[in-house]
Formats: C-alpha cells, sequence, structure tokens
C-alpha cells in the first residue's frame, strides 16, 4: 500500500478535558493505494480520505467536513464514470454505516446475519459498486471527524448547520467545492441518503439543481425517514405500520398458520391492501367507530400483527411501534424487538410496558461498527488524529420546520427529465418501515406522470439491509443495475 500526504496549512482545534488541544487540519489529503475483488474481478482502487472547509460568506471556513473519496484506477474516460455521493442520517449519524457495510470497499467482519463477531474489523467487500461507481462519503458537521469552527470571540453559529433547510445549503455549497476541486462536473452524479439521509438528498437534488446548477441522474434513498408521515401522525401514519408488524411476526413465527405457512413476499400485499383499503378508513372514525366494527378492526390487525386482540382493543387500535416491539414475544419468549431491525432481541428488566428499555439492534451494530471505523480509518487509510470520530454528534436543537423536501424531490424531477429515484428498504425496519417508504413514494408525484422513473426495492433484513450478507448482494446489484440502467447514453434530456 503507497501512501501520500498533502496537507493545506490550516488547522483547527478541539478542547480536550485536561487543558491540551486536539490538532486538525481544516484543509487536508491523504491518498493511499488499494486493490479489492469484486464479483471475481480485481479493481484497483485510489482512497483520498480528508477534511474539505465549509465556506462562509466572506470565504472564509466556518466547519470542515471529514469525507472519504474512493475512485476506480486506469478509468481513461473518468468524465463518463459516475460519482456516487453518499450521506447517512440521524440527524447527527456519521457516514459510517453504509461506508463500511454497504457499498465501500471494505466491510465490517461480522456474521452472515449482521450480528458482531470479535474480533472486530474489515474486510474486502465482493459486491461493493466501486466496479461501476466512484464514491465519496461525506459527513456532516459534528460527525466522524467534522466540526465547527468557532469565529474568533464568537460562538458558533448553530442555525447554520442544524436544521433541515441548513443542512441542505451547506452541505450543497461544500459538494459544489469537492466537484470542482476532483474535476468531476462532467460525470453522472448520483445521491444516496439512509434514514434521515432520504429526506437530506430529496432537498439536495433541489437545492444542487437549482442553487448549484449542479443536475443529476439518480436519487437513492435507504431506509427513508419521511417526516410528513412520521411527526404529523394520524390515521394514515398509525395505519401504515400495519404490513411491518406482519413482516416482522412472520419472522418470529407468531402469525396464524394460515399466513404463517406462506412465503413472507406472498402474504405482504394482503396486508398492505387491508392497510390501504380497510384500516387507514376504520382508523379515521377515531372514537367515532361503532362497536361492532371496532371489534371486527381488532380481530383482523390481531391476525395481521400477532399482537392478542385485547392488546388492540385496550389500544384503541392505534397500536404504537414500541409496544409492538414490547409485546409480540412477551407470552412466548419475553425478549423484545430490535427497533430498527426487528430481528434483533433484547431483555428487558420487566415484561409489563410500552416500550423496550433498550435499542437491541443498535447496541449490537455499535459492538462492531466503533472498533472496525477507528482501526481502518487510522490504519488502513493513514488518517491519524487523536480527534474522537464521532459516530453520533452534537447537533441538536434540530430545526424541522417548513419542510418542503418531499416536493423538492417532485420539482427536480419535473425540471429533470434525467433524474430517476430508487428506495430500498428492509421489511424488517420498525423505524423507518418499508410501507412508509412506498406511501412516500406515492406521494411525491401527484401528477403520476412520473411514476415509471421510480423503483422500490425490498430486503429480508432491517433498517441496514446490507448487514445480512444474502442482502448485502442483492442490494449492491440493485443499486449498480440503477446506475447503468438511468445513465443517459447520448440520450437527451427532453420530454
Amino acid at each position: 500500500m503507497k501512501v501520500f500526504l498533502l496537507s493545506i496549512g490550516l488547522v483547527f482545534m478541539v478542547q480536550s478535558n485536561f487543558g491540551q488541544h486536539r490538532k486538525i487540519a481544516v484543509d487536508t489529503v491523504i491518498t493511499t493505494q488499494h486493490k479489492v475483488t469484486i464479483n471475481g474481478v480485481v479493481i484497483p482502487y485510489t482512497a483520498q480520505t480528508g477534511m474539505q472547509p465549509v465556506w462562509d460568506e466572506n470565504g472564509k471556513p466556518m466547519a470542515s467536513l471529514y469525507y472519504t473519496y474512493y475512485t476506480r484506477d486506469n478509468i481513461k474516460d473518468r468524465a463518463s464514470r459516475p460519482l456516487l455521493i453518499s450521506y447517512n442520517g440521524g440527524p447527527g449519524s456519521a457516514s459510517v454505516w453504509m461506508h463500511l457495510a454497504y457499498t465501500g470497499p471494505r466491510v465490517l467482519k461480522i456474521d452472515a446475519e449482521g450480528y458482531p463477531v470479535q474480533p472486530y474489523g474489515v474486510k474486502e467487500n465482493p459486491f461493493s459498486v466501486l466496479d461501476e461507481t466512484d464514491i465519496v462519503y461525506v459527513n456532516p458537521v459534528n460527525t466522524g471527524y467534522s466540526r465547527t469552527i468557532p469565529e474568533t470571540g464568537e460562538e458558533v453559529n448553530r442555525k447554520k448547520f442544524f436544521g433541515i433547510n441548513a443542512d441542505i445549503k451547506y452541505l450543497a455549497e461544500w459538494l459544489n467545492t469537492f466537484v470542482t476541486r476532483n474535476n468531476r462536473w462532467l460525470s453522472p452524479k448520483y445521491i444516496i441518503g439512509e434514514s434521515y439521509g432520504g429526506t437530506r438528498v430529496m432537498g439536495l437534488s433541489l437545492a444542487l439543481q437549482n442553487q448549484q446548477w449542479m443536475y443529476l441522474n439518480g436519487v437513492i434513498m435507504v431506509s427513508p425517514a419521511d417526516y410528513k408521515v412520521l411527526r404529523e401522525g394520524g390515521p394514515v401514519s398509525d395505519a401504515l405500520n400495519l404490513p411491518y408488524y406482519t413482516a416482522a411476526a412472520w419472522h418470529h413465527k407468531a402469525l396464524a398458520p394460515a399466513l404463517q405457512n406462506k412465503d413472507l413476499e406472498e402474504i405482504l400485499p394482503e396486508a398492505e391492501a387491508y392497510t390501504l383499503n380497510s384500516l387507514i378508513p376504520a382508523l379515521s372514525k377515531g372514537g367515532f367507530i361503532n362497536a361492532a366494527e371496532k371489534d371486527e378492526v381488532a380481530e383482523k390487525m390481531a391476525y395481521y400483527s400477532g399482537l392478542a386482540k385485547n392488546d388492540i382493543l385496550g389500544q384503541n387500535l392505534v397500536v404504537p411501534n414500541s409496544y409492538f416491539w414490547k409485546h409480540l414475544l412477551k407470552d412466548k419468549s419475553g425478549f423484545t424487538l430490535g427497533r430498527l431491525d426487528s430481528r434483533y432481541l433484547g431483555i428487558d428488566r420487566q415484561s409489563e410496558g410500552m416500550q423496550p428499555d433498550y435499542s437491541a439492534e443498535l447496541t449490537s451494530w455499535l459492538h462492531s461498527f466503533t472498533p472496525a471505523i477507528n482501526y481502518y480509518l487510522q490504519e488502513e487509510l493513514n488518517f491519524k488524529t487523536d480527534v474522537k470520530y464521532n459516530m453520533f454528534g452534537p447537533v441538536q436543537p434540530w430545526d424541522n420546520s417548513e419542510d418542503t423536501t418531499r416536493d423538492d424531490l417532485r420539482q427536480a424531477m419535473a425540471q429533470n427529465p434525467y433524474l430517476n429515484v430508487l428506495i430500498q428498504s428492509g421489511y424488517y425496519d420498525g423505524a423507518t418501515t418499508y410501507f412508509n417508504a412506498k406511501y412516500t413514494m406515492w406521494q411525491v408525484d401527484p401528477s403520476g406522470q412520473m411514476k415509471d422513473r421510480f423503483e422500490f426495492k425490498g430486503y429480508r433484513s432491517g433498517h441496514m439491509m446490507y448487514l445480512r450478507y444474502e442482502d448485502l448482494k442483492k442490494s449492491n446489484d440493485d443499486l449498480r443495475s440503477f446506475i447503468k440502467r438511468t445513465q443517459a447514453n447520448g440520450k437527451s434530456a427532453k420530454y
């Protein structure tokens, strides 16, 4: 492995608890050379990792973002090679999850279902999309090694970074600089965001287009969080959870035999149809639903969820996800279910209650991700620093007001005939459920004229569907196919 270092002489400091300073360059690049075997082919590639400033209105750095940029070597025509720009979510999450478990050239050492295995570490990703596209992983402010830079004598203006619209604005500006520095203006471009990153990339699609004049070929949303559904609540939001309950209960063999004895993807359309055609209208009646219909709905919800009918009646038909995680296996094994991936099990102090004591899946993931990313960046990519890598960073309070991101995506697609959308979701994700993702997709374009430019893919895993080895291959293959299919190949951008 060859290592090269370019450092530009700007430094900012993070105060430690002992009166010392941890220093990190505001503008620096470290370059290393590697190889990876993808689908049986040896791919030589270059990794660049470092810090790039976020500039204020006066051309001074107000923050610096940590990124990792992979380019396949021996490419004669870089202009025609796609660039995939990757974000995670949170808000406040580092871009570690998809980087070190999904699309990147190295992935965690975990078992075939995604559970941690000691000793921790990384290995080759045999399915990475690096064979098809170059990739940059971006860490928003206060995540990873990214940090704000205090102005002299003043506190950081948090409103410039920590909110839906502020986040989109500065990240679009930062990306303009990155694309210019790396001469990628001619390349087909794709942005991918997981969880809150779904909201982020919906907004970025229009911000890049209308503020930076940067047009995209694709937007990919992985387990997207659409806050038009999640935060507003109401009958639609409450009802959309039911197909996820069906999936999770099926996984744990908690359904009635008529459903349990069928394949998962055979029964989900049935649960979806009941949700759209019967449950949403019933929940819309609220407390005015008549007793006979309420009883009938509770019976059906029990059938599709694996919960007891009396429990559903006790919740007046509105069953929070947290209640489902706590109660599905209460009388069977006593375990609770994971939030982001309901295949994972937890143990609570007591069996009664409205929610589990902790997120079983997240504690499992932090087992393997945290040591792996710290080892990988410092030892394999040679980025040396005492600054702490923030798996989750301090970004609160977060301004969620004036969220127009869903319509931003619609407008960007309308203006740009090249722009296509891929949504990927795990059936066992109980935080941003797969049926919520489908609902988001249906709501983006009321005209229906662009529906052929949307694609949905589901997987038999959770929020990070790529942790399961079978789905690591399938999801990367789906992503690779999407990128190949949506390149212009000389076709004019017109209706």
